[in-house]
C-alpha cells in the first residue's frame, strides 16, 4: 500500500527544550493512524510540521509524495487540518461558512459545493442558522466539512474531540470512519485512548520526543504481559498498554 506520510529522524527544539528527538513513522493511504502521547509529548508539533506551519530542525517529512520543507505548496493542496477548537466563523451561517471556503479555494459552483457538504454532514436543517447557535458536535461537524471542501486526500485531526460531550464525540468518530472508508487518510492525535482504540488501524506512542511503540492494537497487546486467566480472560485495554509502555521507559513497573 502506498505511503501517504513518511517521517524519518524528525527533530525540533524550542530554545533549549528538545521536543522531537528523531521521530520515525509512516502512514498508509486510506488508513486511520493515531498518534498517542501525554500533554507536551510533541503531538501538535508533529502535526504543525506535517501541515507546513512549522519548520523542522532536522530529519525529513514527506506528505503525499512531497517534502514539507521544499514543496510546501504541493503539500497544502493535498491536506486539511482540524485543530482542537472548531475554526468556524460564528457570525456566518453554516452555509455561508462553506461557500466562503469554496470561493477561497477557487472552486466552481460554491453554493452547490456547500449544499453537498451540508447533506453529507447532516447539517441541512441548520444550514441557514448562524454557527454561533450550533452545539459543540454541530460545530465540529461543520469544522470538518470546511476542512474537506475541495476533496482533501489527507486530513489531520489534532485532538478533535477535546471538550465535546460523549454524544458529540461519537458523531466525530462516525465521520472519521466514513472518511477513511471513502479513501481519505486520517492522521489523528488524541489523549483519549478509547478514541484510538475504536478508530485507529494503526497506533504510534510518542514519549519524550520519540516513537517508542507502534503497530496495530493487536500488535501492541503483545507488548503487554499475558492476560491472567481466572474465571474469564481479561484483555488489556489500550489505556493499560499505554501506561505499561510509558512506565517501562521511565523505569517504573506497570
Amino acid at each position: 500500500m502506498q505511503k501517504a506520510i513518511e517521517v524519518k529522524g524528525l527533530r525540533k527544539s524550542f530554545k533549549d527544550t528538545e521536543v522531537l528527538r528523531g521521530v520515525d513513522f509512516e502512514v498508509k493511504r486510506g488508513e486511520i493512524f493515531a498518534l498517542l502521547g501525554s500533554n507536551g509529548a510533541g503531538k501538535t508539533t508533529i502535526v504543525r510540521i506535517l501541515a507546513t506551519l512549522l519548520e523542522q530542525d532536522g530529519g525529513t517529512a514527506i506528505v503525499n509524495g512531497f517534502d514539507v520543507a521544499s514543496k510546501p505548496e504541493q503539500v497544502r493542496h493535498a491536506i486539511s487540518l482540524t485543530g482542537q477548537f472548531a475554526a468556524v466563523d460564528e457570525i456566518l451561517t453554516g452555509r455561508e461558512n462553506l461557500i466562503l471556503i469554496a470561493k477561497l479555494r477557487h472552486l466552481e459552483h460554491p453554493r452547490l459545493v456547500a449544499d453537498e457538504m451540508l447533506i453529507r454532514f447532516g447539517l441541512t436543517d441548520a444550514a441557514d442558522r448562524k454557527a454561533a447557535t450550533y452545539s459543540g458536535g454541530m460545530r465540529r461537524r461543520l469544522d470538518i466539512a470546511l476542512s474537506l471542501v475541495g476533496q482533501t486526500q489527507i486530513i489531520f485531526l489534532d485532538e478533535p474531540t477535546t471538550g465535546l460531550d460523549p454524544e458529540a464525540r461519537i458523531e466525530v468518530w462516525k465521520i472519521a470512519k466514513e472518511l477513511a472508508d471513502g479513501g481519505t487518510t486520517i492522521f489523528l492525535t488524541t489523549q483519549y485512548l478509547d478514541e484510538a482504540e475504536h478508530l485507529a488501524d494503526r497506533i504510534a506512542i510518542l514519549h519524550e520526543g520519540r516513537i517508542i511503540a507502534h503497530g496495530t492494537l493487536e500488535e501492541l497487546k503483545r507488548l503487554f504481559p499475558p492476560a491472567k486467566v481466572e474465571y474469564v480472560e481479561k484483555q488489556p485495554s489500550l489505556e493499560e498498554i499505554f501506561l505499561a509502555i510509558i512506565g517501562k521507559r521511565e523505569g517504573r513497573q506497570p
